[in-house]
C-alpha cells in the first residue's frame, strides 16, 4: 500500500481518455521462391527473412536461371523500395515435390516450412506480410494454400493462372477459387533481362506483387490495383484483346469473370478490380483490403483497453478512439463513411457481470469507377440563336 500521510505535493501521472489508433501496415510483401544458388547464409531455406534492402537481396538471390527468386525480386524492384518477407524452399526432385515444399507444413521440431513459415513472420521479425505470392510457382494447390494463408494474415494473395494459353481455360480455372483474398492475373509480362540479353517471360504476379506495394505507399490501399501503370516491362506474354468502349473484348470478359488481365494502354497496366470472392459485398479489392485494414486496426489498437477496469468512462474512451480515426479515415479518402456506436440491446447486465463489452461500428468503403457510362445526345437546340450570333 502507498504512504499514506504526506506533507506537500504528489504528482500522479494519469493514463485515462482515448487513445490514438495507428493503422496497421498493409505494403509488406511476403514471397516465397526457390533459387539453387542463392546465398544460404542470407536466404536459409524455410526461414522467414526480413528484407529492407532488396538491391541488396538481388545481389545475394542467386542466378535466374537457377530459380524464382532472382525475377520475381527484380519485377518488385521495379515498382517500390518495400519490405518484404522472403521464405526460399528447395527445388524438389519433381514439379509435385516442388508444389509441395513451396505450400509447407509443421516440421517434427515444430517450426512452419514453405509458404506455412509467412504466419510466423510477426512473431520472429516483427512485421506481418499481407501481400502475398509465389509467382512462377502457383499451381492450383499452392494457389489455394496461400489464399488460406492470406485469410489468416488478413492479406491479399496475386496468383497466375498455370499454362493456360486460351480465354476459356483463365475462366474454367477461375471456378476453383471462391476466396475474397484471392486475385488471379493472366496472362504474363515479358521483360528484358540483362543476363540473357533476351527478352523473356515473366510472371505478371510478380509484378503485382511490387505495384500493390507502391499503389500502398503512394496512394492507399484503398485503391485497387487497376489501371496504374507497370514499370520496366516490354510486352504482354499472350495478346489479350481490349477495347475502353467496347465490353466484348478478351479482357471484357476476363474481367466479368473475376480475372484482372493486362493491357497496353499509354503503357502496359493490370487491367480488372476484382476478387475471387463468393460474397457480392468483397467482390472488389478495395473492399477486401478495408475489411482487412479496418479489423486490425480496430483491434491493435485496443491492446490498451483489455483487462481495465470497465466504467462507463472506459467504454466512451474507446467509442471516441474509434471515431476519431474513422474521421481520419474519411478525410484522408480511405473510407467513404464510418461511425462506432454503443448498443444497449446487445450489452445486457450478464454480458457486463461477466467482463464482455459489445461496440458496434459500420463502413463504407470506397468502390472503384469501373464503369463509367457517358450519355451522349444529339439536339438542334444550339441551331436556335444561329441568325442572331451571325447578325451580333
Amino acid at each position: 500500500m502507498a504512504q499514506a500521510y504526506h506533507h506537500g505535493v504528489r504528482v500522479i501521472e494519469a493514463t485515462d481518455g482515448s487513445r490514438t489508433i495507428t493503422t496497421v501496415s498493409t505494403a509488406v510483401i511476403g514471397l516465397v521462391a526457390i533459387s539453387e544458388d542463392a546465398d544460404p547464409a542470407v536466404f536459409p531455406l524455410d526461414t522467414p527473412v526480413l528484407v529492407t534492402d532488396i538491391k541488396s537481396a538481388i545481389s545475394k538471390a542467386g542466378s535466374p536461371g537457377k530459380g524464382t527468386l532472382y525475377a520475381a525480386l527484380n519485377a518488385i524492384d521495379a515498382q517500390t523500395k518495400p519490405v518484404l518477407v522472403v521464405v526460399r524452399v528447395a527445388q524438389g526432385k519433381d514439379a509435385a515435390e516442388t508444389t509441395s515444399n513451396v505450400i509447407g507444413t509443421t516440421a517434427a521440431n515444430g517450426r512452419l516450412t514453405g509458404a506455412q513459415a509467412l504466419l510466423a513472420a510477426q512473431a520472429r521479425l516483427g512485421v506481418k506480410p499481407r501481400i502475398l505470392g509465389a509467382p512462377g510457382l502457383d499451381t492450383q494447390p499452392v494457389g489455394l494454400a496461400l489464399a488460406t494463408i492470406a485469410k489468416k494474415l488478413r492479406g491479399m494473395t496475386y496468383l497466375n493462372v498455370p499454362d493456360a494459353k486460351k480465354v476459356e481455360e483463365v475462366i474454367a480455372y477461375r471456378a476453383n477459387f471462391s476466396q475474397r483474398e484471392v486475385m488471379l492475373v493472366w496472362p504474363n509480362f515479358t521483360a528484358w533481362d540483362t543476363t540473357t540479353n533476351a527478352t523473356v517471360e515473366v510472371p505478371s504476379a510478380a509484378y503485382a506483387l511490387g505495384l500493390r506495394a507502391a499503389i500502398d505507399e503512394s496512394q492507399g490501399w484503398q485503391k485497387t490495383l487497376s489501371n496504374v501503370a507497370v514499370n520496366n516491362v516490354t510486352g504482354i506474354s499472350i495478346d489479350v484483346s481490349w477495347d475502353l468502349q467496347d465490353p466484348a473484348t478478351d479482357a471484357g470478359i476476363l474481367n466479368q469473370a473475376g480475372v484482372t488481365t493486362l493491357i497496353n494502354a499509354q503503357g502496359f497496366r493490370f487491367w480488372g478490380n476484382r476478387t475471387c470472392s463468393d460474397e457480392p459485398k468483397f467482390v472488389f479489392e478495395s473492399a477486401t483490403r478495408t475489411a482487412q485494414v479496418l479489423a486490425d486496426t480496430i483491434a491493435d489498437g485496443h491492446m490498451w483497453a483489455v483487462d481495465k477496469s470497465m466504467y462507463p468512462s472506459l467504454v466512451k474512451d474507446i467509442l471516441e478512439g474509434i471515431n476519431a480515426k474513422f474521421r481520419e479515415m474519411k478525410s484522408s479518402g480511405y473510407v467513404i463513411g464510418a461511425s462506432a456506436w454503443y448498443d444497449e440491446s446487445a450489452n445486457q447486465v450478464a454480458s457486463l457481470a461477466g467482463g464482455d463489452l459489445f461496440i458496434d461500428y459500420d463502413y463504407t468503403p470506397v468502390p472503384p469507377l469501373e464503369d463509367l457510362q457517358l450519355r451522349q445526345r444529339i439536339t438542334d437546340r444550339y441551331l436556335v440563336d444561329f441568325a442572331a450570333s451571325i447578325n451580333a
